[in-house]
């Protein structure tokens, strides 16, 4: 067997793990393991999840944020209730979508996204979509993330990367790009950190 196939095993540590533990998908490790590198998810916050089914990430942040925070999470389908969290079937470029997320929170300090294109299997189409969705959740961050806030975000590595960073970094003080170690070795899945958001609805400024 090669090396590649012992390399997959390995990284399905997170998967069995993540049975194990009750967690929702091996999301939950890779979300903590963002976290604490870069500390963008503290107790008590507000974090709004995108893309939020099944609910590994908001399981996740539901730990970091205590019984003090507050987790909603959003996704097309529906997702199986989880305690401590919020949970609305829509779809977030849908206005009425946004505003039944603000019934439940005005402004979030946090906003989390592990959206994903329905792969097809030709790259440069999957990888343009991610791209899209990437970009959706910083047009989601315009209506509903606080100044200085902060995001993760995925995204698949490709063309379109360098123009998403633009964007984000036109919206916020840092942006980082980070691999989580629960990511299969295969995924070209990245993570967008950016921290210190300026709000479009404010004028733009440095934050600290």
């Amino acid at each position: 067997m090669g090396k590649r196939w012992v390399k997959e095993k390995k990284k399905e540590y997170y998967y069995r793990k993540a049975k194990e533990l009750g967690y929702r998908s091996r999301a939950y490790f890779k979300l903590l393991q963002i976290n604490n590198r870069y500390r963008v998810i503290r107790r008590g916050m507000r974090v709004l999840d995108l893309g939020a089914a099944p609910g590994g990430w908001s399981q996740a942040a539901l730990k970091l944020v205590g019984e003090e925070g507050t987790v909603v999470g959003v996704d097309l389908k529906r997702i199986e209730p989880l305690e401590g969290a919020v949970f609305i079937k829509g779809d977030v470029r849908d206005e009425r979508t946004i505003k039944r997320v603000k019934e439940v929170c005005e402004e979030f300090d946090v906003i989390i996204s592990d959206m994903s294109p329905n792969i097809s299997g030709i790259y440069i189409m999957d990888q343009a979509r991610s791209a899209e969705l990437a970009e959706t959740a910083l047009q989601v961050a315009r209506d509903l993330l606080r100044r200085g806030g902060s995001m993760v975000v995925k995204i698949f590595e490709g063309m379109d990367t360098k123009e998403v960073l633009k964007k984000y970094r036109e919206e916020f003080r840092s942006v980082r790009l980070t691999s989580p170690k629960a990511s299969r070795t295969s995924s070209s899945e990245i993570y967008i950190v950016a921290r210190g958001f300026h709000q479009s609805r404010y004028p733009h400024s440095e934050q600290t």
